[in-house]
């Protein structure tokens, strides 16, 4: 550690630092000060910029959103994604009977491609989706064939609405289990 041996106004190398006067003192921690606040701004700028990749669409059952964010994280999506959360998730952007729910995600939607440029649209269902329930009336959970069934019915239809609207998009569809393990449902042939 360096300790200056000649002046107490002295750096490590010897050479005498010059006093710093009220006016450029003021002036010296304005410019920090705004450093500081364009630095706290440059990386959400570059990021929405070119960052951005994808819509993330996912309900909001609190019991997944860290394994959601560890999937998303393991797709190599951490930091490049907007995120809507609907109950039910594809469900919530198709059912009639939360009209206002589907035009959230639409709206949502046209933002992200045009703000942040995404080309691709994630739908991220889940097992045992209390949503699910309230919309169409039955406990799926308790049939995990149908269970699937339903869902890839309900992420297939809202991928071809997607798809009618931006066909420049890519959309991939999951279904994740309570355990966060997740299977991909990929159109049919």
């Amino acid at each position: 550690m360096c300790q200056a041996q000649h002046s107490p106004l002295a750096d490590c190398h010897g050479s005498a630092a010059r006093p710093v006067g009220r006016r450029q003192f003021v002036k010296l921690a304005a410019m920090g000060g705004a450093a500081a606040l364009l630095g706290s701004f440059l990386p959400r700028t570059a990021h929405a910029a070119g960052g951005t990749e994808a819509l993330l669409l996912s309900c909001m059952d609190y019991r997944l959103v860290d394994d959601t964010e560890r999937f998303m994280a393991g797709k190599g999506m951490k930091d490049k994604y907007d995120h809507i959360v609907l109950a039910g998730a594809s469900l919530g952007a198709l059912t009639g009977k939360f009209p206002a729910w589907n035009t959230a995600f639409w709206e949502h939607l046209d933002v992200a491609i045009s703000l942040h440029h995404i080309h691709k649209v994630m739908l991220l269902d889940h097992r045992d989706c209390g949503a699910y329930k309230v919309v169409l009336g039955e406990d799926f959970g308790q049939a995990p064939d149908k269970e699937t069934r339903v869902h890839a019915e309900t992420l297939m239809a809202l991928r071809k609405a997607i798809l009618q609207k931006h066909p420049q998009l890519q959309v991939e569809s999951y279904l994740m289990a309570l355990d966060g393990s997740v299977q991909q449902i990929v159109p049919r042939a």
